[in-house]
């Protein structure tokens, strides 16, 4: 085995051996499964209520996906228009750091009251929590296009509006699909942390419908559901990126 299969294996070598060690301990030290149940326990229940799992993971994950779409478009109109003028870098970069600082649970109760339990406060907090690195990102992306670069177009007979679609974007593909991977995981984060207080599906519901009766293995089943969802989006971003922006990632060229 090379290096390069190595690497592609180890994340799956990494995760056999921790539940390896899981269960050992849990066996060794005989830890209550109303505490801190084994892995086994937890794909026992993952068997068993597997129908109600995949119900409530289907809601989260559209849910999700209506705010992260959401987070998109906002997130790139933003970081052009932030991106593309000194003024609107200097005036709205300092203002969407610091809302990016609030903690996004606090919103939930008010989003409540805006729009009731139910789908409204789901979709907006995965929206709000994940918006941002999209912004970020693109707004870095264009603002950071090398003045040399520029000066050059323009001599060329380039105007602004050219210089950032034709080359601005195109070069922030690569920190756009960057803040994909890191934005999708925040959105699943932020649904799961609004269906646990304001909604009656969707995993999160299901972690405090699980923990009420004590039953442990059902809730860790429900956030395996969720890593697992946030990890193939990931990965999906992760392959798009490298069959579309191959030209920035030299080193993985011919892989």
């Amino acid at each position: 085995m090379n290096s390069k299969q190595i690497e592609r294996w180890s994340p799956w070598l990494l995760l056999v051996v921790t539940l390896l060690v899981w269960q050992l301990l849990c066996q060794l030290f005989k830890v209550s499964e109303f505490v801190f149940p084994s892995p086994l326990r937890i794909g026992e229940q993952l068997i068993e209520f597997r129908g109600v799992i995949a119900a409530h993971a289907w809601r989260t994950y559209w849910v999700t996906m209506a705010g992260f779409g959401l987070a998109i478009v906002v997130g790139v109109l933003l970081g052009f228009v932030i991106g593309s003028s000194r003024l609107a870098y200097a005036a709205v970069y300092p203002l969407m750091t610091a809302f990016n600082a609030l903690p996004k649970a606090a919103f939930v109760p008010i989003l409540v009251v805006w729009f009731g339990i139910g789908i409204g406060p789901a979709i907006l907090t995965a929206f709000l929590i994940s918006f941002f690195p999209i912004m970020v990102n693109i707004a870095t992306g264009l603002a950071t296009l090398e003045p040399e670069l520029e000066d050059v177009l323009r001599v060329l007979g380039a105007k602004r509006w050219d210089v950032l679609v034709k080359v601005g974007l195109p070069r922030s593909m690569p920190y756009f699909y960057g803040s994909l991977k890191v934005a999708i995981t925040l959105a699943f984060v932020g649904t799961t942390v609004s269906e646990m207080t304001a909604a009656n599906e969707g995993i999160g519901y299901l972690l405090i419908s699980a923990g009420s009766a004590m039953q442990m293995g059902l809730a860790f089943g429900g956030l395996v559901v969720v890593g697992a969802m946030a990890m193939v989006m990931y990965e999906l971003f992760s392959y798009v990126e490298k069959h579309t922006t191959g030209w920035a990632h030299r080193g993985s060229q011919g892989e």
